[in-house]
């Protein structure tokens, strides 16, 4: 990611940059390796984060917490490792990984940020404005658009906001050259499509299709999409016709942009659509299948809503995580450390379902026939963006003598060939009842 990072900052003319993110992994080889090309860093909501490849530039770094969720602690244990660093609460706002935080809380963010950046400015360090003026590209791998006049602003994407940086890209764009940035390499999107290549998840995902038993010309709904890496596996392996709908539309554009790289725009209809109210008749679907996503909304009501638009004996699959069980990395850790890095990231909708209780829940939405099947994913590439973001929900939970028996114990085992972690999902198949 740095090298791709450094190719565009290059292509772009940018010398240094103010850089804002939601992802610390996205630029935490770029704040190791090429730090002089960071003027302020904003960490805006971080649900996991690292510290340590950021200790040498703490103090031109401005972390932005929620007052509630997974952001608290991540950011409160990365500030006493750096107490040169700034840190702000967002008052009585949670911000789990899919807020839309910038629309949430346009205006605090956006006065945070300006002032932050005025206060690394006068302390010397200015971000140039890029040789590139406004408009649009691709290069190495990553899409961007600039706008405004100023020095260098470069927005990294968010990792599931629908929003993204939008509400604030007219004021930023008043004082900065704001860069905004996109693609399948970063944020949100990166970990989705690293996630799908892992094989363990494909065969998931397989065994849910095949569970499913749907006919060759078959008609399923996708409920929460995302960047569509799913439904390109489908289209892929089957004639099946494929309706994918997310109320993300940063992550629809991407999904079809992807989609079209490959090919199968034709084969994958994306909509908008929210999974608690589906814009479709009554009994359309054959079947319908949502993966991680029902821990983030009204699960029941979703599964309602699924249950509706699939014909009668009609088949649903649902994947979701599973934050009532352990999950496991193949290190031989001290009790200390294994106590924090066994309990996975409880990150769940007020709403939502990430537990054993998905079984009774779609049998009391009325599903018959349930076929379950707790699941195992394992990840085993650690320059993958889905593995830094679990090793970064970890990492920061380590103190600095932790950490570093991490790193001894990661290092020997990727020696060894044997560096992998498993995490669990709950999976399951029902059928709709046929009268």
């Amino acid at each position: 990611m740095a090298d791709r990072l450094v190719a565009l900052w290059d292509h772009l003319g940018i010398e240094a940059a103010h850089v804002a993110t939601q992802v610390p992994a996205d630029i935490a080889g770029l704040a190791c390796e090429h730090g002089r090309r960071l003027a302020g860093v904003v960490l805006c909501t971080p649900t996991r984060l690292d510290p340590t490849p950021f200790v040498a530039a703490a103090d031109r770094i401005l972390m932005v917490s929620g007052a509630s969720g997974p952001t608290v602690g991540a950011t409160m244990r990365a500030a006493e490792r750096m107490p040169a660093a700034e840190r702000i609460v967002l008052d009585g706002y949670d911000a789990p990984g899919w807020a839309d935080v910038a629309a949430d809380r346009r205006d605090t963010l956006g006065d945070a940020m300006l002032a932050f950046l005025d206060r690394v400015s006068a302390q010397g360090r200015e971000a140039a404005p890029p040789r590139v003026g406004a408009g649009h590209g691709t290069h190495a791998g990553i899409t961007w658009r600039i706008d405004g006049a100023g020095p260098a602003l470069v927005l990294l994407p968010f990792f599931l906001a629908p929003s993204q940086w939008a509400p604030l890209l007219a004021r930023l764009a008043a004082r900065f050259t704001v860069v905004t940035l996109g693609g399948p390499h970063l944020g949100g999107v990166a970990a989705l499509e690293d996630r799908a290549r892992a094989p363990t998840y494909r065969a998931m995902f397989a065994t849910l299709i095949d569970t499913m038993a749907l006919a060759p010309d078959a008609a399923i709904l996708d409920v929460g999409c995302g960047a569509g890496s799913l439904d390109r596996l489908l289209a892929r392996r089957s004639a099946t016709s494929i309706t994918a709908v997310d109320a993300n539309p940063f992550l629809l554009r991407e999904a079809q942009a992807l989609a079209a790289a490959e090919g199968l725009d034709g084969a994958i209809r994306f909509l908008a659509a929210n999974a608690e109210a589906l814009p479709f008749a009554d009994g359309v679907f054959d079947g319908a299948c949502s993966v991680t996503v029902l821990e983030e909304c009204d699960a029941d009501r979703a599964l309602g809503e699924m249950m509706r638009v699939v014909r009668p004996g009609g088949r649903v699959g649902i994947i979701v995580r599973a934050i009532d069980m352990p999950q496991w990395w193949n290190l031989p850790a001290p009790e200390a450390i294994r106590r924090k890095i066994d309990v996975p990231p409880q990150s769940v909708g007020a709403q939502g379902v990430a537990d054993a209780s998905l079984y009774r829940r779609m049998r009391e939405a009325g599903l018959r026939d349930l076929v379950c099947f707790p699941s195992l994913v394992t990840l085993d590439q650690p320059s993958g963006p889905i593995w830094r973001y679990r090793e970064d929900h970890v990492l920061s939970l380590l103190s600095d003598d932790e950490t570093r028996t991490w790193r001894d114990m990661r290092d020997a085992a990727s020696r060894e060939a044997l560096l992998f972690m498993a995490h669990p999902m709950h999976c399951a198949v029902g059928t709709k009842p046929p009268h």
